[in-house]
């Protein structure tokens, strides 16, 4: 049992230890650093405003989303359930159908 232990350890020290070292001996240089931007050249209106943030402050356009990503949610759910509500479904009583 013992042996079986050792040679799984072995296993997982080469993939979490040697594996990556491995990966980035590939690479053949230095690498320049990556910037990550939308492209804004076709947008107009608000998703080039979105855009903008975007590319401007990560830590506005984050906060932004925050926020509105539930009040939009809460928003939809409203809208959902008043259109529920007319067409007749009754989400407020609940009345199973199977017997």
């Amino acid at each position: 049992m013992s042996r079986i232990w050792t040679k799984l350890g072995g296993w997982v020290f080469f993939v979490l230890v040697v594996m990556p070292e491995l990966a980035l001996a590939a690479g053949g240089g230095p690498v320049a650093p990556m910037v990550i931007v939308a492209d804004t050249r076709n947008l107009t209106g608000l998703m080039k405003w979105w855009a903008d943030l975007y590319n401007h402050s990560y830590v506005w356009f984050t906060v932004l989303t925050v926020v509105l990503i539930p009040v939009i949610g809460v928003i939809m759910g409203t809208l959902a359930d008043i259109v529920m509500t007319h067409i007749g479904i009754d989400l407020k009583s609940r009345e199973l159908a199977e017997h």
